[in-house]
């Protein structure tokens, strides 16, 4: 069900008050959730059913984007600060050292939390942080196109343009190989949460310089790359599995950059074989 934590952080410069909104479902070894920049917790609606057959699964909010408010003045959009947001609502829920899985943004986060160990498996799904410089201003932009044109959406274009199979696909194909999969209620929220997300740009800034460099000892990590992820290109994979050589990587046939819409069954055994 949907809940919110409040807990103080002290992070790598400041200290301060972060709430948190998540859902928890299922029963098992606990399962965190992490979505991408300008998405929210929905965008694993498709696995979430399968998954808490048997994880307990818990997807969350990330501080200003989905229902969470944005981080108060003196902690940064970073990902220090961000280790220390998430190792502390683990505390505030009980988690102890969950397995964790995450899209995009929430790819590189998982992998940093594995890394701090505070985690007990990584599933990345297409992870930031194994791009070229080249290909990370290509994705930036390409972030910030989709961004701006969300803004100037007016609400009931967006429902129109959700209504039929042609309309999603031209609001989602960004980042949706089978966009049509993807219900109006879905594509219709998802669309005001990238417009209305107060982390947007400051965590966009702390990623210019963002490279994973890390061999994440000592933790279980899958790396997954849907085979037409048109956001951050599939052949980083290959990057991603050069520094962490004991990851298992593995290729998403037909999936997009958010495959978890495009094939649900294929990304939950993913998830749930990696988190074992």
């Amino acid at each position: 069900m949907s809940a919110t934590a409040s807990f103080t952080v002290n992070g790598p410069h400041a200290a301060g008050d972060v709430t948190v909104s998540y859902e928890r479902v299922g029963r098992g070894e606990p399962l965190v959730l992490l979505h991408g920049i300008g998405h929210h917790r929905q965008a694993w609606s498709p696995v979430i059913d399968i998954l808490a057959t048997e994880r307990e699964v818990v997807a969350v909010d990330l501080p200003g984007f989905g229902a969470s408010p944005g981080l108060p003045n003196g902690l940064d959009y970073d990902l220090p600060t961000t280790n220390a947001v998430l190792g502390a609502f683990f505390r505030e829920l009980g988690l102890d050292r969950p397995h964790v899985a995450g899209n995009s943004l929430g790819g590189l986060l998982a992998l940093e939390l594995g890394s701090a160990r505070l985690v007990r498996s990584v599933t990345a799904l297409s992870p930031a942080g194994f791009w070229t410089e080249a290909e990370r201003r290509y994705a930036f932009a390409l972030l910030l196109t989709m961004r701006g044109i969300a803004q100037r959406l007016p609400l009931p274009l967006v429902e129109r343009l959700a209504g039929n199979a042609v309309g999603r696909t031209a609001l989602t194909s960004t980042i949706y190989a089978r966009p049509q999969r993807r219900s109006p209620e879905a594509v219709v929220a998802e669309t005001l949460a990238l417009a209305g997300a107060t982390g947007f740009e400051a965590t966009l800034r702390t990623g210019t310089t963002v490279r994973f460099t890390d061999t994440v000892p000592g933790t279980p990590v899958t790396v997954a790359w849907g085979a037409r992820d048109r956001v951050l290109l599939r052949r980083q994979g290959v990057r991603a599995k050069q520094t962490i050589p004991h990851a298992r990587l593995v290729r998403l046939p037909g999936c997009g950059h958010c495959p978890m819409n495009d094939d649900p069954a294929l990304v939950a055994r993913v998830l749930l074989d990696g988190s074992r």
